[in-house]
């Protein structure tokens, strides 16, 4: 079956249509936390550290967080809502300056694509919240061969 040209152009744009109206509202769509307060509480809430990390997607400097050299038994907890993130025992020293770890506690995270570089990314958040906390990357030891570079001051630790 051959197509004229004017058959054609109207497939295209019924494609092209369906693709705007369909995937592209999803696409934009801002994502719902079950956790959630005004800029102003956020402020309140966190450190000035915290509120750049967690709210504005900032990055903390390398090997500037107390967490980085963490070596008790713990939770990693996020610090704008207090959400599991990650076990003590799946913490590792990549070398990187920021703590790392090789999978996450079940839950306790969500990922999108990142392009702030101009390279995507696995950009990771607080699933309960929403707040950034690091990049996830796929140089990490086994089982996982993952690393969860996170920034430290978006996290607090619990011992136990």
């Amino acid at each position: 079956m051959q197509l004229s040209k004017r058959q054609f152009l109207s497939f295209c744009s019924a494609g092209a249509a369906v693709f705007v109206l369909g995937c592209g509202r999803d696409a934009t769509a801002k994502p719902r936390f079950a956790v959630t307060y005004s800029d102003a509480e956020w402020k309140k809430r966190l450190s000035p550290a915290a509120y750049r990390i967690l709210r504005q997607e900032d990055t903390e400097r390398p090997y500037s967080s107390a967490l980085n050299s963490e070596k008790r038994k713990g939770v990693y907890v996020c610090a704008g809502c207090n959400t599991r993130l990650f076990s003590s025992a799946t913490k590792f020293e990549s070398g990187t300056g920021w703590p790392s770890f090789y999978t996450f506690l079940a839950g306790g995270v969500g990922t999108k694509t990142d392009y702030k570089i101009g390279l995507p990314r696995t950009e990771v958040h607080c699933a309960q919240c929403g707040g950034h906390l690091g990049h996830a990357f796929n140089d990490g030891p086994k089982p996982t061969g993952k690393r969860y570079c996170m920034n430290g001051a978006a996290m607090k630790f619990v011992p136990g």
